[in-house]
Protein backbone atom coordinates (compact mmCIF):
# COMPACT_ATOMS: atom_id res chain seq x y z
CA UNK A 1 0.00 0.00 0.00
CA UNK A 2 2.72 2.02 0.86
CA UNK A 3 4.29 1.57 -2.78
CA UNK A 4 0.62 2.82 -4.24
CA UNK A 5 0.92 6.03 -2.47
CA UNK A 6 4.44 7.10 -2.83
CA UNK A 7 3.59 6.04 -6.51
CA UNK A 8 0.56 8.49 -6.76
CA UNK A 9 2.26 11.41 -5.08
CA UNK A 10 5.15 11.14 -7.46
CA UNK A 11 2.74 11.20 -10.18
CA UNK A 12 1.40 14.01 -9.18
CA UNK A 13 4.46 15.82 -8.63
CA UNK A 14 5.33 15.07 -12.10
CA UNK A 15 1.84 16.53 -13.74
CA UNK A 16 2.32 19.15 -11.44
CA UNK A 17 5.64 20.31 -13.02
CA UNK A 18 4.52 19.42 -16.74
CA UNK A 19 1.74 21.89 -16.32
CA UNK A 20 4.53 24.71 -15.00
CA UNK A 21 6.59 23.72 -17.80
CA UNK A 22 3.67 24.14 -20.02
CA UNK A 23 2.61 27.40 -19.03
CA UNK A 24 6.45 28.79 -18.83
CA UNK A 25 6.36 27.45 -22.18
CA UNK A 26 3.39 29.84 -23.11
CA UNK A 27 4.35 32.73 -20.84
CA UNK A 28 8.00 32.67 -23.37
CA UNK A 29 6.44 32.40 -26.24
CA UNK A 30 6.20 35.65 -27.46
CA UNK A 31 9.29 37.41 -25.64
CA UNK A 32 11.91 34.56 -26.60
CA UNK A 33 11.48 31.52 -28.60
CA UNK A 34 14.47 29.81 -27.85
CA UNK A 35 14.06 29.75 -24.02
CA UNK A 36 10.11 28.89 -25.13
CA UNK A 37 11.04 25.89 -27.23
CA UNK A 38 13.37 24.39 -24.42
CA UNK A 39 10.51 24.66 -22.00
CA UNK A 40 8.04 23.08 -24.45
CA UNK A 41 10.87 20.43 -24.93
CA UNK A 42 11.33 19.36 -21.45
CA UNK A 43 7.85 19.20 -20.56
CA UNK A 44 7.50 16.79 -23.71
CA UNK A 45 9.86 14.53 -22.01
CA UNK A 46 8.19 14.45 -18.66
CA UNK A 47 4.70 13.63 -20.47
CA UNK A 48 6.68 10.80 -21.75
CA UNK A 49 7.63 9.99 -18.59
CA UNK A 50 4.17 10.21 -17.11
CA UNK A 51 2.23 8.02 -19.52
CA UNK A 52 5.03 5.60 -19.23
CA UNK A 53 3.88 5.27 -15.45
CA UNK A 54 0.42 5.37 -16.30
CA UNK A 55 1.09 2.68 -18.58
CA UNK A 56 2.54 0.59 -15.58
CA UNK A 57 0.04 1.46 -12.86
CA UNK A 58 -2.82 0.22 -14.41
CA UNK A 59 -4.69 -2.53 -13.32
CA UNK A 60 -4.93 -6.19 -14.36
CA UNK A 61 -6.46 -6.60 -17.55
CA UNK A 62 -9.58 -9.34 -18.07
CA UNK A 63 -8.26 -12.21 -20.11
CA UNK A 64 -10.17 -11.57 -23.95
CA UNK A 65 -12.79 -14.69 -24.73
CA UNK A 66 -12.79 -15.59 -28.41
CA UNK A 67 -16.41 -17.13 -28.02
Amino acid sequence: MVKISKFIEDQNKLSNRYKQLIEEAYNLRQTDHALSDISEYKAIQLLHKINRLRYLNRGPQQPISLN
